[in-house]
């Protein structure tokens, strides 16, 4: 049986168990938090950092969180929002002008945030490397025509929305997204998550172990073994490359689950949280093909503002509740991935509903 170590209130104990049966499964090394006002109840790890089993995986272990990600994004355009500096119905092109090319003069903010802005993926197929170059990717974003007129569809934006939605924030801030989320967000809180990665970081690491089926699935542009290279840890890839543990995920989100402040630390207003739901797509999603509701940056369902990592880490903000369940991973899966985060958000729930 998995060891697993950490702290978990009583009440909470089914997580724990979800996530031993996990590292007994099919995991290697994980972890996994629930938040509750703010509060950590639950902040557990176990299993390995890599695939030989020959290191454990630590308090404070970090791995590439894939899409996960966005939701850090996605809180740096809506704490802009709310301090007045944004303007979510706004024309892109009124903070970046030279993305009015090609037809996209009446694209708005909003637009990017809820994948309904018709830019999917370049025109052109990029490569990892290519991805490292942030003026060369978002300027044939800026240049390309849209594949649908904005707003009149959905269609996730698996790696633009990083590079569309940063782009926005660098403009408005004058900092990179990574260098705003570390300052405004990170720092403040305390939290252990970047856009980013600094040398310094990368001893505690957990590379990436690929899926049984391989690097990536047929289609992608990136997989796993690029995410596992220098080059990566230190580009802001931002809606696909953030680092960080089950425990700052959870933190960060948090700050919506309490209405905008988390540990005296006031990032947003309760009006500014509450922006998250302003629906912006729902239906059958063009690229994912099955149904979802779109909002700022986050998939809704009911109180709930969620998204996950390719491969299988998650978070969810439960407003009502005012809980936040995270967990992310080493070992991708391609098909059953999101059954492991499941069950531990099942588990959070079991515990808050018995």
């Amino acid at each position: 049986m998995a060891e697993i170590h950490g702290r978990c209130d009583g009440q909470f104990g089914a997580v724990a168990e979800a996530l031993t049966a996990s590292l007994d499964g099919d995991d290697v090394g994980a972890s996994a938090a629930v938040f509750v006002d703010g509060e950590a109840v639950v902040d557990i790890w176990g299993g390995y950092v890599d695939a030989e089993r020959s290191e454990a995986w630590g308090r404070d272990t970090i791995v590439n969180v894939w899409s996960t990600s966005k939701t850090m994004v996605a809180l740096c355009a809506l704490i802009l929002a709310d301090r007045g500096e944004l303007d979510l119905d706004a024309p892109v092109a009124e903070y970046w002008p030279e993305f009015a090319a090609a037809g996209k003069q009446d694209v708005r903010v909003r637009h990017l945030l809820g994948h309904t802005a018709g830019l999917p993926v370049w025109d052109v197929p990029v490569t990892a490397d290519e991805l490292y170059s942030w003026s060369a990717v978002t300027g044939r974003l800026a240049a390309q025509a849209p594949l649908w007129e904005a707003g009149s569809a959905g269609g996730y934006h698996s790696i633009t929305f990083g590079y569309l939605v940063g782009e926005v924030v660098a403009r408005v801030s004058g900092r990179s997204v990574g260098r705003f989320f570390a300052e405004e967000v990170a720092g403040p809180l305390g939290a252990d998550f970047h856009i980013g990665l600094g040398a310094e970081h990368d001893r505690r690491v957990a590379r990436l172990i690929a899926a049984p089926e391989g690097d990536k699935p047929e289609g992608f542009e990136v997989g796993v073994s690029d995410a596992n290279t220098v080059a990566w840890r230190r580009a802001e890839i931002p809606a696909i490359n953030g680092h960080g543990n089950a425990r700052s995920v959870g933190l960060v989100q948090s700050v919506l689950a309490c209405g905008g402040t988390v540990g005296g630390v006031r990032l947003l207003s309760p009006e500014g949280c509450e922006r998250v739901f302003e629906e912006q797509f729902h239906g059958v999603d063009r690229i994912l093909n099955q149904p979802i509701r779109w909002g700022l940056g986050y998939r809704l369902e009911n109180r709930t503002a969620s998204w996950g990592g390719w491969g299988g880490s998650l978070v969810l903000v439960d407003f009502e509740h005012r809980m936040t369940v995270s967990y992310v991973m080493n070992q991708v899966l391609w098909d059953a991935g999101y059954d492991r985060s499941l069950s531990i958000l099942m588990a959070a729930y079991e515990a808050i509903t018995d």
